[in-house]
């Protein structure tokens, strides 16, 4: 964004830019081995207590030799994009800009392909760092459309994802996502709305309003993810397609009568067995 061989003085792009002067001069620190551990023990304990919030879960990884404190905790949970998960009332700010927009499968049934789409980003640890893992699903057959790893929060892997999952499938009658700042923002909003998509977003911290997404991420993790110690984003990659298509094409779900996500998007029935 500045350019040191430019006229302008970097502390006047900085003004320009609305950035700190500071920031310029700021060389990026990796994350420090112990803080790896922290936040993959985090994660863990966060898929089997979702409703833990930074007090709780300060709590549990002391009890586990951690000694890290509620601040800390909090902060690493944050840059995870974790949150304790439980109804309350809707008290938080959109981003400065953002609109926020209502709930709308409340009492609605879901009966087809199609009809609603959600989407969610999940934290993926790795033997030396970590990355995000985004995903379109499709709410009828929990089968995942589309999906991206990113190295950091941004709002251009989610994009991508849609944009893939709209050509390869068509597109929904509603997209549901939470309230986080991808998916409110300009650009996000803008491609659903140019695509004729109604828009849902779950309450703030209403872990129930997205229940399917939650599951997959569950699944993926104990079933892959934490079987495994990725050493670089490549293998993270790579590892989680093998998993993404052995989750659409051979996993059969209970509450989809035995079948898999591709035989409920595709409406085909479970085969028959051959006999003995």
């Amino acid at each position: 964004m500045t350019n040191r061989p430019h006229r302008l003085s970097l502390t006047r792009q900085a003004e320009l830019l609305g950035i700190s002067r500071g920031s310029l001069y700021y060389q990026p620190q990796p994350v420090r081995a112990d803080d790896l551990a922290l936040r993959r023990r985090i994660d863990r304990l966060h898929m089997d207590y979702p409703f833990a919030g930074s007090r709780m879960m300060k709590g549990f990884v002391r009890q586990e030799g951690f000694t890290a404190g509620r601040l800390h905790v909090g902060t690493l949970m944050k840059r995870m994009g974790i949150e304790a998960l439980y109804r309350r009332p809707n008290t938080s700010k959109p981003t400065p800009g953002h609109k926020i927009y209502p709930y709308l499968l409340r009492k609605q049934a879901v009966t087809r392909p199609n009809q609603v789409w959600a989407m969610d980003i999940t934290y993926i640890p790795m033997a030396r760092g970590f990355v995000y893992l985004v995903a379109v699903i499709d709410w009828f057959s929990r089968k995942v459309l589309a999906w991206r790893l990113s190295v950091t929060l941004e709002t251009g892997p989610c994009l991508d994802a849609l944009k893939e999952a709209i050509a390869r499938f068509g597109k929904p009658e509603i997209m549901n996502t939470d309230q986080g700042s991808q998916f409110t923002s300009i650009d996000f909003i803008k491609a659903l709305k140019d695509a004729g998509i109604q828009i849902s977003m779950d309450g703030k911290g209403a872990w129930r309003d997205n229940v399917f997404v939650e599951r997959l991420w569950r699944t993926i993790k104990y079933e892959e993810v934490y079987l495994r110690a990725y050493d670089s984003v490549s293998a993270a990659r790579d590892g989680l397609r093998c998993y993404i298509t052995f989750y659409n094409t051979r996993r059969p779900h209970s509450s989809l009568a035995g079948r898999t996500p591709d035989q409920a998007y595709l409406n085909l029935p479970k085969p028959i067995p051959a006999a003995a």
